[in-house]
């Protein structure tokens, strides 16, 4: 007896109980999080009910008095205050947290498997069912996380802004500039200063887009856009117009893709080709990455695959000349090993470039200095850094680079750290933004 607040968690807790059971909905039809109030039937089943999984009260406000009320032997995960997902603070209130962490659609990877655990303790006689729902559900979801990464060169042709904070975990997961929002969400007061911010961004010309959401309202829409020629893009966050099913979430994901592309005069051809490209690769059926392959380290010296057999192998691929998010990485590697210590030892970091036009030996020796000492730096011929990143699903490609400065251009590439075990066998994708004590606190936990 499983309830579950809103669309987007309950297509994927759908899935996960498919020939199982079917969960309840609670906020379903033309409700919003932000209009929504319990009938007397729906407390009484949430008081009957074997687990409730919600967002947190920065969503679901309305609900807070009566999970707080629920009876001790009702299970209640709220999904905000895990650990090992990627919440991110709101723009305008820094103690509160933003609530669409579905927007990243590795944070609903990681909410999967943490799903997938929670249901496997409290029904360990199904758990066969469980995990082969969680191997269905993962390969869709990688599938859009792999033509997200690879096919939003086109979003740079122009920013957004937006009239509440929906799309912040898409801009941190796949580099999309919102330049300013109205308000963090409906419940929170809309100032005249917040207005006056985001029309100055339109009325300069910076923006090209403003982003709207279907279930929420945007009451002085007309101050932003009289007398501009704004593109307006209706997004549509929580699924409202979508019937609530197990393929709810991606086809979500997939209409509020199409509808920042348009809205940004994104290329649509090239849109189009990078989802038929994720489309058409191969997906395992299990989580088996990896391969054969000779790459050289800072000092000069061959290594193998076979070398990665030695210890527990923490890869990440990125490249030197990267402005923030490669350094950030390793940093966080470097303190998350830090706080292992001796647990640490068995674990050896990877930094594999992306980059081996620009990425030489010896600009990799002076690059892993700054990390953690045990840091191995690889590089090789572009034929085999190809190789590498394709046994391991990374998607990187080449930035327009000036005839003028032939050498100065940026690499689109997959973000994420690749934990590999002694054997060779591929545990798990850790996603980018993770924090130094959530990356040891894994580390300990797959490396026991």
């Amino acid at each position: 007896n499983v309830v579950v607040s809103v669309k987007p968690v309950y297509s994927i807790v759908t899935g996960l109980m498919k020939d199982i059971a079917s969960p309840e909905l609670l906020i379903d039809g033309g409700q919003t999080p932000f209009d929504f109030s319990l009938r007397p039937e729906q407390q009484a089943r949430m008081k009957k009910a074997s687990l409730v999984i919600w967002v947190g009260p920065e969503l679901e406000k309305s609900l807070q008095e009566t999970i707080k009320a629920l009876p001790d032997n009702v299970r209640v995960i709220e999904l905000l205050s895990q650990p090992d997902l990627k919440i991110l603070p709101a723009h305008d209130h820094p103690d509160r947290r933003n609530p669409f962490f579905w927007m990243d659609d590795r944070n609903v990877i990681i909410m999967l498997d943490l799903l997938t655990a929670a249901f496997i303790e409290m029904d360990p006689a199904r758990s066969h069912i469980y995990q082969r729902n969680r191997l269905r559900l993962l390969k869709p979801l990688k599938r859009i996380d792999r033509e997200y990464e690879y096919g939003y060169r086109g979003l740079k042709s122009g920013n957004g802004v937006q009239y509440y904070d929906v799309l912040y975990y898409f801009e941190q997961a796949y580099a999309l500039t919102v330049l300013e929002q109205v308000a963090d969400t409906p419940w929170d007061r809309v100032s005249a200063a917040a207005l006056l911010r985001v029309r100055s961004r339109i009325t300069s010309g910076e923006a090209s887009c403003l982003f709207l959401d279907r279930s929420m309202p945007a009451d002085n829409l007309d101050l932003l856009t009289e007398g501009t020629d704004i593109n307006i893009g209706k997004l549509d966050v929580l699924g409202r117009q979508f019937e609530a099913d197990e393929s709810l979430y991606i086809r979500l994901m997939n209409f509020n893709t199409d509808v920042i592309k348009q809205c940004l005069n994104a290329d649509m051809n090239a849109a189009e080709k990078a989802r038929l490209a994720a489309s058409m690769d191969t997906i395992p059926d299990g989580d088996s990455l990896g391969g054969r392959f000779i790459l050289t380290n800072q000092y000069g010296q061959l290594v193998t695959e076979e070398d990665l057999k030695k210890h527990y192998s923490l890869i990440y691929f990125g490249y030197t000349s990267c402005p923030d998010v490669c350094p950030n990485t390793l940093s966080v590697v470097t303190r998350a090993l830090k706080k292992l210590g001796e647990k640490g030892e068995k674990i050896q970091p990877y930094f594999i470039t992306v980059d081996p036009e620009r990425d030489t030996v010896a600009v990799m020796r002076d690059y892993v200095k700054y990390f953690d000492p045990r840091l191995v730096g690889l590089t090789g011929s572009p034929e085999m850094i190809e190789r590498v990143a394709k046994q391991f699903k990374v998607r990187f490609e080449k930035g327009k680079v000036d005839p003028e400065h032939p050498d100065q251009y940026t690499m689109d590439h997959s973000s994420g750290l690749y934990l590999m075990a002694p054997d060779g066998r591929f545990i798990t994708k850790l996603a980018y933004g993770i924090s130094a004590d959530t990356l040891a606190q894994k580390l300990i936990e797959y490396t026991r």
